[in-house]
Order: structure tokens, then sequence, then C-alpha cells
């Protein structure tokens, strides 16, 4: 197993969870705009919010990577898609970093992501064989997502 560390410095043990996924098969991109979306909420909220997205209930807000997007609808709502394949990725890990605080006896109503970050992985090179002994690259992005919660004092 490699080992791999976080881009976040000052972790508490003691009230701060972490959950990382590597090599995960989706967009940078748009993994990026969701972490973005979700930074700061508490993380019932942001799996409420991520399975509105899985339901095309609501979209996620893009920013940075908004060429050509369609605007979505709702009241002032800008450029916006439904990154399906991101939020149940992202999903996983917000289920999995909410065990791992209560597995160190942290409440997991009281959870606040204060870290989220999505970095570009390694690229799964292929090739698609194509007519008169030509091929065409078939490339497949990964992405390296981690969250940090804390618990918040009340």
């Amino acid at each position: 197993m490699a080992k791999f560390s976080y881009s976040f410095q000052n972790f508490d043990p003691e009230r701060m969870a972490k959950a990382s996924g590597r090599d995960l098969r989706i967009s940078p991109k748009l993994s990026m705009e969701v972490c973005r979306e979700i930074k700061g909420m508490m993380v019932n909220d942001a799996i409420k919010l991520l399975d509105d997205v899985i339901a095309k209930k609501r979209p996620i807000h893009l920013r940075r990577f908004n060429d050509s997007q369609g605007h979505k609808r709702g009241e002032g709502f800008g450029p916006g898609r439904y990154p399906v394949k991101v939020a149940k990725e992202v999903r996983k890990l917000l289920l999995n970093v909410r065990n791992n605080a209560e597995q160190k006896g942290l409440d997991p109503d009281r959870l606040r992501i204060i870290h989220v970050a999505a970095h570009r992985g390694p690229v799964l090179r292929g090739y698609i064989p194509r007519a008169f002994g030509r091929a065409t690259q078939f490339n497949e992005q990964t992405t390296h997502i981690e969250i940090i919660v804390e618990e918040i004092r009340r």
C-alpha cells in the first residue's frame, strides 16, 4: 500500500476525524466543484444535498469549470450540473468519515466539514482500435479526495 499524506496540517485527533478516497474514477473538475459546495457544511446537511443531487432535484453551482454550461432552474441560479457519479462517491466518503468519528466517540450530529479537497490522480491510459490500423487514445481520469471533519463544541 502506498503511503500518502493529507494536505491539512493542523489535525487534532481528539476532536477531528478524516477519510480519504484514492484513485476514484470520477471527474477531477466536477469533484472540485462538489467539494467547494460542501465545505463548511454539517455532515448530515451535506449528505442530504448529495442525495438531492443524485435524485437530480438540486444542481451543483459551477463557478470555475462552467464554460458552455446551461443555467439551471431557481432564483438567480447560474450555470450548474447534476454530477451524479461524483455525488455518489463523495457521499460514500462522508458516510465513512462519519463512521470514523463515531468510532472515536464524537457526536455525529455535531460534525462540520472543515477541510475537503480533490486532487487529480494518475491517468489510466487506454486505446480504441480504429479503421486502417490507426488507434485513438481513450484515457480515464482518476481523483483523490480527502475529507476532515471536526466536532463543534456548544
